[in-house]
């Protein structure tokens, strides 16, 4: 990883390969194992171009790609909520390419200019710790979350730097704009799960560990990754689907505008968005894919099952765009922390 990092870090027309080939980094939040897969497989399909990854949370990439914006480091970026992707798009950030398979995915799971594309939908959900929660003592919905037999027992990862974080957070305030005209509503809301949080781990890794060792056993965070620590790593944990309907994220893909290596870069885009990519991702990494040419019946039961009982909640994508770092400011700077105090 360390090799990574330097390398993302160099000038962009230098080589950290070691040897001829063409270097193409990615800026990404999907976690070393699918990354290293997707790599060791694009690599063997095009052994003249060495695949460079940066793990990060998808606000750091958005915030490098940013910083990066007269001379970009990145060629490719792999994963965010489409908020992000759409802040990336105003600033013009990313260049316009057409994949192959743009009629296979919604108009949501898309931007109008063709500056992203959806590759995977991910679900918001309330995790728990099975062996200190049961199923039928654990929160049903958001609202939930907020009960006072919670004080000191929710984890949440950093919001942040956190995309998926930032997501459901914008989508409780942007509910209260919907409903009443304001986000006052959803301050407060935030207020009393500040007040229920024992602590904002710096990474997902962290929340997992402490969610493991039940050092809170209530958290936030998205279907595929606590799937994963249940089914993969046998971690004690389980997930539920919230009853009013949650945030179901377009997670998407986009070329950095200003890449010295566009052609390898739609290559890479291209290979990890293919059906059998996607059907991989689901089986191996627990991924839901959105293209919509792909068919319910060849993905794992538990995509399926969870599908019929997804209700997603409807999100204002402009004002999330538009608004959602203005509500996260505010929430920093007057929220955090504050409900420790009570």
């Amino acid at each position: 990883m360390r090799r990574r990092w330097l390398c993302a870090a160099a000038i962009a027309s230098i080589s950290c390969s070691g040897d001829d080939r063409t270097v193409l980094t990615v800026y990404s939040p999907h976690g070393k194992d699918l990354l290293g897969y997707f790599e060791k497989g694009f690599e063997t399909a095009h052994p003249a171009i060495d695949v460079q990854w940066v793990d990060m949370g998808s606000q750091e990439v958005l915030d490098r790609v940013r910083a990066e914006g007269t001379n970009p480091q990145a060629d490719l970026w792999f994963g965010a909520p489409a908020e992000a992707f759409d802040r990336a798009a105003k600033e013009n950030l990313l260049e316009p390419y057409i994949p192959t398979w743009s009629n296979s995915v919604s108009v949501e799971a898309r931007d109008e200019r063709d500056r992203w594309y959806g590759t995977y939908l991910t679900p918001e959900v309330i995790g728990y710790n099975t062996a200190a929660v049961s199923r039928a003592d654990a929160p049903r919905d958001w609202d939930d979350v907020l009960d006072p037999k919670w004080k000191g027992k929710v984890l949440i990862r950093d919001p942040i730097a956190s995309g998926t974080m930032r997501a459901i957070f914008g989508a409780i305030v942007a509910r209260s704009v919907a409903r009443t005209g304001s986000p006052e509503a959803g301050y407060e809301w935030l207020r009393k799960l500040d007040a229920n949080t024992r602590e904002y781990t710096l990474n997902p890794t962290i929340l997992y560990q402490k969610l493991g060792r039940q050092e809170g056993v209530i958290t936030l965070w998205d279907m595929p990754d606590i799937a994963t620590l249940q089914q993969r790593l046998k971690i004690p944990v389980d997930y539920v689907i919230p009853s009013s309907g949650t945030p179901l994220l377009v997670d998407g893909i986009a070329i950095v505008r200003g890449t010295k290596r566009p052609k390898e870069a739609r290559l890479y885009y291209e290979y990890v968005s293919t059906p059998e990519a996607l059907k991989e991702a689901a089986v191996r990494f627990l991924r839901i894919p959105a293209r919509t040419d792909i068919a319910r019946d060849s993905l794992p039961e538990w995509i399926r099952v969870a599908m019929t009982k997804i209700k997603p909640m409807p999100v204002d994508r402009k004002l999330m765009a538009d608004s959602l770092n203005t509500w996260m400011k505010y929430w920093d700077a007057n929220i955090r922390n504050s409900g420790r105090t009570r």
